[in-house]
């Protein structure tokens, strides 16, 4: 099965007219949502991408990646080639510290999974400043017994695919290939690596939405594909279960307690999750899965929506056909789109600015000049980075336009996917948007002129640590081009 089967909401017990209020509260709520896909008794009942984003695309996945990274281990432990209470230590003794600690002696495989190695903080930064990661890893220090403290902790998700790979031979990825997303048909997944080769566990998964719906309806099936026990018996419900306690708030989805790699939710839900906004809720006593893609800071808010509108639209038997509200909803989700840049295609200094080119002094972002060209042959701007140069072609009018570029890339990492979008804003304020479309990063460019001078404002939608960043000017110098 290539893809999920369809129906309508009314058919699976959902009536479209709550679909469309979710979806209006979202649209004035939420805002960048990238896509989403419901699915109720095993059908798609409504799905939906908004503009660039499209459903042929992957979007990367951050810590939703975890998810996957367990079940991986989960296949291991069912071939033999592991146990949870395996020791850490005895996978890397190679790596390990001189005189390690009790601490990090005990420290078990079902102890990196629940996120209760003992450490007192994310390991993340020790291994991003090292070569070696696992011996980051190892080398830092484990506070607390193993198992007794729940402290997130994306490094102990790394170690985890780097035992995989130590017993299997294989990446992740390649390990869960013909295991899980071949008989799922995922293809085209991506993960990106650690500098030794390992898949980074904690992160980095890019697949389609609906490849994320699909691994949600195979838990929700308890591991069950077209009849056939695909995942190991007992897995889902041994991963997904409460391992250890989180936080005490009860209005919080982020204090239900945590399994292998899955939050535990409130309403008897669970869910894999990545920074700001990809989801994949299973709802086990509803019957339904959500998948989400989305580039938002305010991850609790989406979920406060998908109660506050599925719960009470969920019935147990089918729903008589609604007609108007179905193709109102087939409409809307049709017609999804992100915020364009607001304004006209061009000003009346566009033909003066046209050609110029601003030079910046010294500053954090290594914005060392940008040029403009506007006119007949289009919008193009070309932005001079770190020694290197980046041109984009601009939409106008209401457009977008398809490129790849190597522009804000970790050196790791290749060309990215991105559609540009601008407006004369006002008649000095040029307004760019430019949209990652595989990822959740949307950023404003915001380019005001006056005088001889620019003055440049990048807006990221979201960012890991301050997303402000602070006002650039560039210079004009008459009689200079590009």
């Amino acid at each position: 099965m290539s893809s999920l089967p369809r129906s309508t909401p009314e058919a699976q017990g959902v009536a479209s007219s709550a679909l469309l209020a979710l979806l209006a509260e979202a649209g004035e709520s939420i805002r960048e949502l990238h896509s989403i896909m419901l699915v109720r008794h095993g059908h798609v009942i409504a799905e939906g991408w908004w503009t660039p984003y499209a459903s042929e695309h992957p979007h990367i996945l951050f810590s939703l990646s975890k998810s996957f990274t367990s079940t991986a281990a989960g296949f291991a432990v069912s071939e033999g080639l592991l146990s949870l209470d395996d020791t850490v230590l005895s996978f890397f003794l190679g790596e390990a510290p001189e005189n390690p600690s009790e601490n990090l002696k005990a420290m078990r495989i079902r102890d990196l999974l629940a996120m209760a190695t003992g450490n007192e903080e994310d390991t993340l930064g020790s291994l991003l400043q090292s070569e070696g990661w696992v011996k980051a890893f190892l080398s830092c220090p484990v506070q607390r017994a193993p198992g007794t403290h729940f402290v997130y902790n994306s490094g102990a998700t790394y170690m985890v695919s780097a035992i995989v790979q130590k017993v299997t031979q294989q990446t992740v990825l390649d390990y869960l290939t013909p295991r899980l997303l071949k008989p799922l048909s995922i293809t085209d997944a991506t993960w990106e690596n650690c500098p030794r080769g390992i898949n980074a566990g904690g992160w980095g998964l890019s697949v389609k939405t609906e490849d994320i719906a699909k691994f949600g309806q195979i838990y929700l099936q308890y591991g069950v594909w077209e009849g056939e026990q695909l995942l190991p018996k007992g897995w889902t419900e041994e991963a997904t279960r409460i391992h250890i306690a989180n936080g005490d708030n009860p209005n919080s989805d982020w204090n239900q307690g945590y399994g292998f790699q899955f939050w535990r939710a409130r309403h008897g839900a669970y869910r894999g999750d990545g920074a700001f906004g990809q989801y994949c809720i299973v709802m086990q006593e509803q019957d339904a899965v959500v998948a989400i893609t989305a580039g938002v800071a305010d991850m609790q808010g989406v979920l406060n929506l998908l109660w506050k509108h599925l719960l009470p639209a969920f019935q147990d038997s089918p729903l008589t056909d609604d007609a108007e509200n179905s193709a109102l909803l087939t409409e809307r989700l049709s017609n999804l789109k992100i915020l364009l840049p607001v304004g006209e295609a061009t000003a009346p200094r566009a033909a003066e600015l046209s050609g110029r080119t601003y030079r910046f002094e010294e500053n954090a972002g290594k914005i060392e000049a940008i040029t403009f060209q506007f006119g007949d042959g289009g919008t193009h701007i070309e932005i001079q980075q770190g020694g290197k140069t980046y041109p984009f072609a601009c939409g106008v009018g209401g457009t977008w336009v398809f490129q790849s570029t190597l522009f804000g890339r970790p050196p790791h990492l290749p060309e990215a996917l991105v559609a540009v979008a601008g407006a004369w804003s006002a008649e000095d304020n040029f307004t760019v948007k430019l949209c990652v479309y595989e990822t959740p990063f949307c950023p404003i460019l915001d380019f005001r002129f006056e005088g001889e001078s620019v003055f440049f404002d990048d807006r990221p939608n979201v960012a890991f640590g301050t997303a402000e960043l602070p006002q650039i000017v560039g210079h004009y110098k008459k009689g200079e081009s590009s």
